[in-house]
């Protein structure tokens, strides 16, 4: 009974925010410089969204570190091992919307980022639209891997890292 009243508040919390949204499989993390490039290709996540109301949308996002793939199987293993994103360690790569703000271009959303132990404030630009029942966010936005503590500073690999995620969503 009590994990059904926890459920049954944690729903109508989730409904008094907005619209809700399921991330679809059809989604797309990619990241990119002029040294390597690749995808994170499990991700998973909280999405209440409403256009038209954006102070109570709220995004939590989590990116499985193995799902890592840049094409090359050696590369993968190295970027999962502890030299790079010790995905042992830091299993996820995970960000938290505080605020969600309305802009000229689209949205911003204000959060926490925290990758391999480190926590930090960012603002990640999206797009948002809407087709009836389905729709897409897209984010471009850069980060600096070192700020991070991935890798180390000055190797082969340059320290921005430009990630578009492009989001296809349906409603719950």
């Amino acid at each position: 009974m009590k994990s059904f009243s926890f459920i049954f508040i944690l729903f109508l919390s989730l409904s008094s925010f907005g619209q809700g949204w399921k991330i679809l499989a059809t989604h797309s993390v990619t990241f990119s410089n002029k040294d390597v490039s690749g995808t994170f290709d499990d991700i998973s996540g909280v999405i209440v969204f409403d256009a038209a109301n954006v102070s109570a949308a709220k995004f939590n996002f989590k990116l499985k570190v193995e799902s890592i793939n840049t094409g090359n199987g050696l590369q993968n293993k190295h970027a999962r091992g502890d030299e790079w994103f010790h995905a042992e360690k830091y299993p996820y790569i995970e960000f938290e919307s505080t605020k969600i703000e309305k802009t000229e271009a689209g949205f911003k959303a204000i959060g926490k980022l925290e990758m391999h132990g480190v926590s930090k404030e960012v603002t990640i630009p999206f797009t948002f639209s809407k087709k009836g029942s389905k729709g897409t966010f897209i984010a471009k936005f850069s980060v600096n891997r070192t700020e991070y503590n991935v890798g180390k500073k000055g190797n082969d690999v340059a320290d921005a890292i430009k990630i578009t995620a492009t989001l296809p969503v349906q409603k719950k």
